[in-house]
């Protein structure tokens, strides 16, 4: 028995990546009842979409699970920014007849409040982690208060050396080859984050609490390897990605099974934040990195019209095709089998 499994109360050293925007509670139960720990992401639920979620995991498996949640301060608006976004955005709104008077605010995303931790504390779930560090004292007390395990991402070994001293019980070591939102948040300097096997092999030395290995792990060789520098277990994301449990579009999903996802890129384009996903047209046009970007969420806003205009034609120039560096994973299978064929990475182990 790995440090994880102990902390978590899991047959598997394994965590599902909550992955906000592509699943619900169906993919969280599934790959609990297999042994590993499902997670729940939050950051795009309401209140009441938050408890009906939660109520369904509670009634589909007696094993422990994961709600996550963004930690985030929410930016001010800014005018002048938004302007030059939404002038960086003009030629693609003409193209498809969009007033770019018209356009209105996206999906939020929203960080971890007190109103959240007052859903939560009606089922007191077993496990809760964070993306983007950790929140408030009085909140984190109050998510200790039922007895909940913490685990917060970390990009860097600054970040995960803060992370345990302000409370987390275990580490997900955030590669750069993983899927979604970098996690990080002492640094926005991309060049400071590493590798999932230049960060793991760091943060296990100098860590007292059990590190994850999270990004680019999609087989049991992927395990195994992660386990041999270290990790109490691992994180994965992506390999769900084409499980049927998982609400991920067929548009997203076809990208996943072409030759598109050999090519990925870090973008801030669709949130404000840098997060992995599938090179596609607004990437390339405008380069993955647009300084006119507002600050995270508010750059979803923007991009909100010209993603569905296209996705109604069939077309994914303007949609997040999260996905990690290593989609050779991704298997239109039931979660259950997925989990038991990664678990096969432990045995090697």
């Amino acid at each position: 028995m790995t440090a994880l499994q102990a902390l978590l109360g899991t047959r598997l050293p394994l965590i599902q990546a909550p992955m906000a925007g592509v699943q619900g509670s169906a993919l969280a139960i599934a790959v609990s009842n297999a042994g590993g720990l499902g997670s729940l992401p939050c950051a795009m639920l309401t209140a009441d979409t938050i408890r009906s979620e939660l109520a369904a995991i509670r009634a589909g498996t007696n094993g422990p699970y994961n709600v996550n949640f963004f930690c985030h301060t929410p930016p001010a608006p800014d005018a002048v920014r938004d302007a030059a976004w939404r002038d960086a955005l003009t030629p693609f709104y003409r193209a498809f007849d969009i007033d770019p008077t018209s356009v209105g605010a996206g999906p939020g995303r929203h960080p971890f409040d007190a109103a959240a931790a007052e859903v939560l504390a009606a089922f007191k779930p077993p496990v809760v982690s964070f993306h983007f560090g950790l929140p408030s004292t009085d909140l984190l007390a109050q998510v200790r208060g039922w007895g909940a395990k913490v685990l917060a991402s970390a990009t860097t070994l600054d970040e995960a050396l803060w992370l345990e001293a302000n409370g987390a019980d275990a580490v997900i070591a955030q590669g750069l080859e993983a899927g979604g939102h970098r996690g990080h948040f002492l640094s926005h300097d991309l060049t400071r984050q590493l590798g999932t096997f230049a960060l793991l092999p760091q943060l296990v030395k100098a860590l007292r609490v059990p590190v994850v290995a999270a990004g680019g792990i999609a087989d049991a060789e992927g395990v195994a390897a992660a386990m041999a520098l270290g990790a109490a277990g691992v994180q994965v994301g992506t390999a769900y990605l084409l499980c049927p449990e998982a609400t991920t579009s067929k548009l997203h999903r076809a990208a996943l099974q072409s030759d598109d996802a050999r090519h990925t890129a870090l973008t801030n384009l669709f949130t404000g934040r840098p997060a992995r996903g599938i090179v596609n047209r607004v990437m390339r046009e405008l380069g993955p990195i647009g300084a006119a970007a507002p600050e995270f969420p508010l750059a979803t806003s923007g991009i909100a019209p010209l993603r569905a205009k296209a996705e109604a034609q069939g077309l994914t120039d303007f949609t997040p095709l999260w996905s990690g560096q290593n989609a050779t994973g991704c298997r239109a299978v039931p979660a259950a089998e997925l989990t038991q064929a990664l678990a096969a990475g432990f045995k090697e182990h």
